[in-house]
């Protein structure tokens, strides 16, 4: 049986009986998306420094590689390492959008009233404090379930590349997506500084 295979037939498993358990998955992957470029760059610096050993201790937690691949592919050499840091910069530059959208909306829609003094006359949901707390609140909570999916499929995306790192096949289509998601996210950044 495969990895992927197995890693299937693990999550179906679990989704059936504990709904806990998808949720701290969840949390895990957008905690590991938002925090993939600073890992990218404690990486390289590890790699840099002679402590490949932290490093592929590090990816090891977060990969789970396959028990079944041979122990010379579940501990990935330096340059290796370094190829995987290198290919979670540009995801990681992708990661600090859906998490700047995530700080808005603490800052913007769970603590409007403390962050934002009014008046609130034209305001969404305005002329009260109240109406336009709980406009901008609800206005908000789409976009943060939205940053939190495009922070999982980044975890996802990342993790499909990292196949390389421990020895798997990684075809054509995570490399395109990740440079579609790339040039889109540049789009993306440019049209938002212009309309500033």
């Amino acid at each position: 049986m495969s990895f992927l295979a197995a890693r299937r037939a693990r999550n179906s498993r679990a989704s059936g009986s504990a709904s806990p358990a998808r949720t701290a998955r969840f949390a895990r992957r957008v905690g590991y998306a938002a925090a993939l470029l600073p890992a990218a760059v404690v990486t390289v610096g590890a790699v840099v420094a002679g402590r490949s050993d932290r490093a592929r201790a590090f990816w090891a937690r977060v990969d789970e590689p396959d028990p079944a691949l041979p122990a010379v592919a579940r501990r990935p050499g330096a340059g290796r390492l370094l190829a995987h840091a290198l290919v979670c910069v540009p995801l990681g530059l992708l990661a600090l959008i859906p998490v700047g959208i995530e700080v808005l909306f603490v800052l913007r829609g769970v603590l409007y009233g403390l962050v934002d003094q009014g008046p609130y006359d034209h305001s969404w949901g305005g002329p009260t404090l109240a109406g336009a707390w709980i406009t901008h609140f609800l206005v908000a909570l789409p976009f943060a379930a939205a940053g939190l999916g495009a922070l999982w499929l980044i975890d996802r995306l990342r993790s499909r590349l990292a196949g390389r790192l421990w020895g798997r096949r990684v075809g054509a289509g995570p490399v395109f997506a990740l440079l579609v998601s790339s040039a889109a996210g540049v789009v993306l950044v440019i049209a938002w500084i212009h309309q500033l």
